[in-house]
């Protein structure tokens, strides 16, 4: 892939790294690991936290901690790394934790722009989907640890031990646990993108149109709407659910946009979504969640704190 993770991150850390470079060759290895390996941290992080802006705060801790390290003590760099940045993602989960519950409205991820070949590793996509997203949401901090480590980047158990502070052990049993728990909660079933597309592509149409029963044929009859404005913009506070409340809901506020308003597809969390335009700036990002070929979750981000990744294409690696 040829983009890089935000531009404020890059700079960060870029700079942390080339500072410490200055110092020999020894912070020339720890530098060249860290780049080496900086996109599969952020999305380590990005996946435990759902927000960009606190991955690469947790980037940046996790740099000047590797840059105090022994490198010659260290067998495996990728997983001192992953490590390291786990237990700063962990800080911060807790952290996060409490901002959310001062948040005004719904708290949603925030949306990444992402290349075509996220799309293609089918399993990352999946994991950093903003409808598996949220269901990570509902584990606890260390569950959420265990899962993400184990069923998406494939740490064995003694390596997750050591990131999260507990036994072996506690770890199979924290693992089995949350695999439990996403499993009653994830989208049921395999949905292609070829299958999103389609449904994003009906779904803007009606809404554009105004046509109410074409919007209401590709809503599930218990669809939910979940909007994040941060207290910035004006978003609906509360979950909205049922396909005729929420259909009814979008076309009467597409029909009081102001200004020339354009839905367009993008790629988002390596799946299909939609961008809303109005006069030409980007004013909402929606994502959705697909059940059985009805779109059972709409996500729609206009927090403009949130919108930042959205410039240009974010690296994910797993």
């Amino acid at each position: 892939m040829n983009s890089e993770v935000s531009e404020r991150g890059e700079r960060g850390t870029g700079e942390a790294a080339g500072v410490a470079a200055g110092g020999g060759g020894r912070t020339d290895l720890a530098t060249e690991a860290f780049i080496a390996h900086r996109n599969l941290l952020f999305t380590v992080a990005y996946e435990m936290l759902g927000s960009a802006a606190d991955a690469e705060d947790v980037l940046q801790e996790t740099w000047l901690r590797w840059a105090g390290v022994d490198l010659g003590a260290v067998r495996d760099r990728r997983a001192y790394l992953v490590r390291i940045t786990t237990r700063q993602a962990l800080g911060r989960l807790r952290t996060l934790g409490r901002r959310k519950e001062s948040y005004v409205g719904s708290w949603l991820p925030e949306p990444l722009l992402t290349a075509p070949d996220v799309a293609e590793d089918a399993e990352l996509a999946d994991s950093v989907s903003m409808a598996m997203l949220l269901v990570l949401e509902t584990l606890a901090p260390t569950e959420r640890a265990v899962f993400v480590l184990r069923e998406v980047f494939d740490l064995d158990y003694d390596e997750i031990a050591e990131a999260v502070d507990k036994t072996p052990a506690a770890v199979r049993q924290i693992a089995h646990r949350a695999r439990a728990h996403v499993a009653a909660r994830r989208p049921r079933g395999v949905v292609s993108p070829a299958e999103t597309r389609d449904a994003l592509d009906a779904f803007r149409r009606a809404t554009e149109t105004g046509d109410l029963q074409s919007l209401l044929d590709v809503l599930s009859p218990d669809v939910v709407l979940l909007g994040d404005g941060g207290g910035v913009k004006k978003a609906i506070l509360r979950p909205v659910m049922g396909a005729d409340k929420v259909a009814r809901l979008l076309i009467g506020g597409m029909g009081k946009v102001p200004g020339a308003a354009s839905m367009e597809p993008a790629q988002v969390n390596g799946c299909p979504a939609l961008v809303l335009r109005i006069d030409g700036a980007l004013d909402t990002v929606v994502a959705v969640r697909i059940d059985d070929g009805l779109i059972t979750g709409l996500y729609a981000v206009r927090n403009p704190e949130k919108l930042s990744h959205m410039l240009q294409e974010t690296a994910l690696r797993r």
